[in-house]
């Protein structure tokens, strides 16, 4: 009996230009679609602009362009690669389309009616010109734990912490 397969990589996080660590996961996982196709199997091969995150917005913002702009940017320039290589993805979408949105939504109110959401109130830094809670990695300061300068608000990249 055929075997039925959904098959994906890790999304590509659109802050920059597509690389050789894209290509080759690509490449790789394109062969053992073809594999299991050649099998008899039904699969369904399908990749995604992974198009949110504080890297983004910055290089967004360093660009002078919106974080829309600039991922259709960096998403225009994939065609050529994949095409290059002969990758055939069946479905390739965006985390920003509308369908995305509203399932993860749908996901989100299914688990709030069922308990599983719970609220509390934090703390945040807020910069009030951009009228937007920061991010950390908008927010560089000292280590706590080697107290090396200007490390990002989520990890320091001297001594490996993550925070």
């Amino acid at each position: 009996m055929p075997r039925q397969l959904f098959v994906t990589t890790a999304l590509p996080y659109a802050n920059g230009n597509f690389h050789i660590g894209h290509i080759m996961e690509y490449i790789q996982a394109d062969i053992w679609v073809r594999h299991q196709r050649m099998q008899g199997n039904a699969v369904n091969f399908v990749g995604a602009d992974d198009t949110h995150g504080a890297p983004i917005m910055i290089a967004a913002e360093k660009a002078g362009i919106t974080p829309q702009q600039f991922v259709a940017n960096i998403a225009a320039g994939r065609k050529p690669y994949l095409d290059g290589f002969h990758i055939a993805f069946d479905n390739w979408h965006s985390t920003d389309a509308p369908e995305n949105h509203a399932l993860a939504q749908q996901i989100y109110r299914d688990l709030k009616a069922n308990g599983l959401i719970s609220s509390k109130v934090i703390e945040q830094f807020f910069d009030p010109e951009k009228n937007m809670f920061l991010p950390d990695r908008f927010i560089k300061g000292e280590c706590p734990k080697c107290h090396a300068k200007d490390q990002y608000g989520d990890n320091c990249e001297v001594c490996g912490s993550v925070y």
